[in-house]
């Protein structure tokens, strides 16, 4: 029982592949109910890690990997495609990029460092990147207008922009302190 959390974020890193050839094909539809899957066995691994006390580190490490290879994946299937604009791919990904640098250099560099909570940019910023995908895969299949991607998009853009912004601030003001001790 105490491993179906670890399954669930596992089951999610399988669908990463599969997600991928969806959407480079063109299969909105299909890419969309595939989203909703893995969004539901998002939401259950959290409750069921919750319910059953089975926390491990595998799974802290397993459930922001799952996501982050879904997220990233799927934003660099769509820009290499066409389906969505280089520029917001490489936002995308130059955050999460510049966020994995920043840590790395604390563990290489520091022994003070060790802990990279999320901030609340950091999740607004992958929250609002999860629904444009959604919205954005919601409108290929017909059930939404492009008002609704337009909106989500520069919601996600903002958000990833203000969580930049952020995570660059806490690493200036960690050096600094570091640097201080």
């Amino acid at each position: 029982m105490k491993l179906i959390p670890n399954l669930l974020s596992a089951a999610r890193l399988a669908l990463a592949p599969y997600l991928f050839w969806l959407l480079w094909r063109r299969e909105y539809g299909a890419a969309l109910a595939v989203c909703f899957v893995a969004g539901v066995t998002d939401a259950l691994d959290g409750l069921a890690a919750r319910k059953l006390g089975a926390f491990s580190r595998l799974g802290g490490y397993l459930d922001p990997i799952a996501d982050k290879v879904l997220l990233s994946g799927a934003f660099l299937t769509l820009a290499l495609d066409g389906a969505i604009e280089r520029w917001l791919a490489v936002l995308v990904l130059g955050r999460d990029a510049a966020i994995l640098l920043f840590a790395a250099a604390a563990f290489l560099f520091t022994t003070s460092i060790r802990n990279f909570s999320p901030s609340f940019w950091g999740k607004a910023s992958t929250t609002a990147q999860i629904v444009f995908i959604f919205v954005l895969l919601a409108h290929f299949s017909g059930f939404l207008g492009p008002v609704w991607v337009f909106l989500a998009k520069w919601i996600a853009v903002g958000f990833t922009a203000g969580s930049w912004i952020h995570y660059a601030w806490r690493a200036v003001r960690t050096r600094k302190r570091v640097e201080v001790n």
